[in-house]
């Protein structure tokens, strides 16, 4: 299982939680709640690493 750190901040202009996953391009993104965060992380977490070419079978973030 591969382990990846999320930095998370909430931005109170557009009410959102924005979150990035540092040293991968591209990982970053926003949810309105920090389940949503979490989820759409995963998401382009994923389609981050296909197109690096890894296996991402079993993802897991922390700072959540």
């Amino acid at each position: 299982m591969k382990t990846f750190t999320a930095y998370i901040e909430f931005d109170p202009e557009t009410n959102l939680y924005v979150g990035i996953v540092p040293g991968i391009q591209g990982a970053h993104t926003q949810g309105a709640t920090l389940g949503e965060l979490q989820q759409n992380l995963k998401e382009v977490l994923e389609l981050c690493l296909e197109e690096l070419g890894e296996d991402f079978s079993s993802i897991r973030l922390t700072g959540f």
